[in-house]
């Protein structure tokens, strides 16, 4: 294996248009990139032609990571004529375990048909303060209890549909009061209130199998005095052992400010994946990309312990996508899916619980 084709499917990009621009097909077909992230700009047409771009990102790389933010509420890159899901708070309310898991399978569903692979979702922080400009009604929650029980319905539904889960954001964003995606936040808890409240979730989801976690680019002092969890080892690789996690771990995207400002992306892919994260996400600069997996090349070419760090993180990527069975269908499958008497019912019992509360 070259240099470059272990450290290539280590990044996943995402791109503007609704099909697949040439120089990202390319660097997936020549092993540049692990997959792709697909935003609200890259789904405007309806489930065809989402199922369309994703046939053109499985031709380029066999098994991608084709992954989206499907949460539901504010965060659904899908709309109608796909499921309309709640807010997460608003699942937490109803309390409502079973419904939360047939809902998820049903997200699953779609997403499956449409050939995604991996859903980053559900939001595991548990929302612990009200200021926090970010998570809010993305969470399940104020009671860490109701979000580890719902969130480990979530990832049961989304999987048992063969698209992986993602737990985000490890090991919490709940008690912020900055959005990481403008600035550096700080969790000041001590350990013990981490250990009860934040992680709680996360244990459960590691309990449930969740597939895949997503880092948080949080400051938590009580375990890395300076690093964000998204570089610091102390929480990509300490915390992820301690909590019994070993699936894929997936840094948010490096573009955000919060790491950003601290590091061009190269050192950030660098610095992520010697913390622990198993795939690094830089979700809009092409260049951006290509700076990252050049820079994981590097390093791997002149250390030993980071090449074995990311033979690891490439092995774990590889089990990842070989558990995901979501493949693009054709439309007929398609149109089934989406317009199933099942889809309907779920619809109707949604919008009567909405209508009761």
């Amino acid at each position: 294996m070259s240099f470059e084709s272990l450290c290539g499917p280590l990044v996943v990009g995402g791109f503007s248009g609704t099909s697949l621009p040439l120089l990202y097909q390319r660097a997936l077909a020549i092993g540049r990139r692990g997959g792709a992230i697909l935003f609200s700009s890259n789904v405007t047409g309806g489930p065809l032609q989402v199922a369309a771009l994703a046939r053109e990102v499985h031709r380029a790389l066999g098994a991608p990571l084709l992954a989206i933010d499907q949460e539901g509420g504010r965060v659904a890159r899908i709309r109608a004529p796909a499921l309309i899901v709640p807010p997460m708070r608003t699942i937490g309310q109803w309390n409502d375990a079973a419904l939360a898991e047939r809902i998820a399978r049903a997200v699953g569903a779609q997403l499956s048909v449409l050939g995604v692979t991996i859903n980053f979702a559900p939001v595991l922080d548990v929302d612990t303060r009200s200021d926090n400009p970010v998570i809010g009604d993305r969470a399940f929650g104020r009671d860490p209890a109701v979000c580890a029980r719902m969130g480990a319905a979530w990832i049961a539904g989304l999987q048992g549909a063969g698209v992986l889960a993602t737990g985000k954001h490890f090991p919490g964003h709940g008690d912020t009061a900055l959005d990481s995606h403008v600035d550096l936040p700080v969790v000041d808890q001590d350990l013990d209130r981490i250990e009860s409240v934040e992680l709680m979730p996360f244990r459960a989801a590691v309990t449930a199998g969740v597939a895949a976690l997503m880092t948080a680019h949080v400051v938590f002092p009580k375990l890395d005095a300076c690093l964000p969890g998204t570089l610091s080892r102390s929480v990509c690789t300490e915390l992820r052992e301690r909590i019994g996690f070993r699936g894929l771990l997936v840094s948010d995207d490096l573009e955000m400010s919060a790491i950003a400002a601290q590091a061009p992306a190269g050192d950030a892919a660098v610095l992520a994946v010697a913390a622990g994260c198993d795939v690094v996400l830089l979700c809009h600069s092409f260049d951006a990309q290509e700076e990252a997996v050049d820079a994981l090349v590097f390093e791997a070419e002149r250390s030993p312990a980071f090449r074995a760090r990311c033979e690891q993180a490439s092995a774990r990527g590889r089990d990842a996508r070989a558990r995901a069975t979501a493949r693009p269908q054709d439309d007929d499958a398609i149109e089934r899916v989406f317009m199933s008497q099942e889809s309907s019912d779920l619809a109707e019992e949604i919008a009567s619980r909405l209508a009761e509360s």
